[in-house]
């Protein structure tokens, strides 16, 4: 869709749209949508075509689909494929994007700052470098419930202390869910003591410790590429990981696509500032329902919705038109 196309969708008041990163990707994603709507598959080919191989066999067939260099254009493409049949069937562009880690690359196509070839290009290259940051087995993330932000916060702090690595918080998902990354010793440390402050811990099945200070090489890398690939301001406005805030200039906007890398994801920040911005409904624009669950735990948010098959496609359109006064 052209960003004159996009400004003539009408525009919600009370919406906001959420994508999600690796981690929803699932085999057979988007199977059912793809036989009823042409533009999923239609969306899957432009990408295949300018990275070079067949996202859509691997989304269909699972093989590859968890090396981080695949999924990272996959979900990328899924979501983008959802967000298009969405705008289709006469859904209205959303007030607001966030996009979770990868999920801002998403979030930025959408708001058309990226096209997509140059973004499944950009995922794809992010992924490798991620990959090749750390050697396999020596990075780790896990998710800590059950304590407060400040007490993971100096738990990654004390056990850094040894000097034999460093462990950090990498994602701010909701209260009591961080989730922390770094070295692998020493994020089964950060875990022992969470558990001893009748904390929960959980290790992720990542083969890459995103969102720390491991990531800084890749970063360094990455910004290369970066500054080759053609941005604009978005067209909707999308708020960044990093800083929870709208960038004013494409400086900015590299700037903390760079810094996220290695920088912690602040999305409990993100989502108060929606709140705080009048959102009341958000939908989940990619495979899964990651975040539209956590957004259901929030106050002012009143409902979340999930778009990947075709009911639940179906029954966001006309609740959010509903909502927003488009239709009674």
């Amino acid at each position: 869709m052209s960003a004159k196309r996009l400004e003539q969708v009408a525009q919600a008041t009370k919406t906001a749209f959420l994508f999600p990163g690796q981690g929803s990707q699932k085999v057979g994603m988007l199977a059912e949508l793809a036989e009823q709507f042409s533009g999923v598959q239609e969306t899957f080919a432009e990408a295949s075509q300018a990275i070079g191989f067949d996202l859509w066999q691997i989304a269909q067939s699972g093989e590859g689909l968890d090396q981080t260099e695949n999924t990272q254009p996959v979900l990328l493409t899924a979501s983008i494929a959802l967000w298009r049949v969405w705008l289709d069937l006469g859904g209205i562009a959303p007030k607001y994007l966030a996009g979770h880690s990868l999920g801002e690359y998403s979030a930025l196509v959408a708001a058309e700052a990226l096209s997509l070839a140059d973004a499944v290009k950009l995922v794809n290259l992010r992924g490798k470098l991620m990959q090749s940051a750390v050697p396999q087995g020596q990075g780790a993330m896990a998710a800590i419930l059950g304590l407060p932000d400040e007490n993971v916060i100096e738990l990654c702090q004390t056990v850094s202390a040894s000097g034999q690595g460093s462990v950090e918080a990498a994602n701010y998902n909701a209260q009591g869910q961080v989730v922390i990354a770094g070295s692998t010793a020493l994020v089964n440390d950060v875990m022992a003591l969470a558990k001893e402050q009748s904390g929960k811990a959980i290790a992720l099945p990542v083969s890459v410790p995103s969102h720390c200070s491991l990531m800084k090489p890749a970063a360094e890398q990455f910004a290369a590429a970066l500054e080759q690939t053609a941005i604009e301001l978005p067209h909707i406005p999308v708020i960044q990981n990093v800083n929870a805030a709208i960038a004013t200039d494409v400086a900015q906007l590299r700037q903390a696509l760079t810094a996220q890398l290695y920088q912690s994801v602040q999305w409990t920040r993100t989502m108060q500032y929606l709140q705080d911005h009048g959102v009341q409904y958000v939908v989940e624009c990619g495979p899964g329902t990651v975040l539209s669950n956590l957004a259901k735990r929030l106050p002012n948010i009143e409902k979340a919705f999930a778009i990947d098959t075709k009911g639940r496609m179906e029954d966001a359109l006309s609740a959010v038109l509903v909502a927003e006064g488009k239709i009674a």
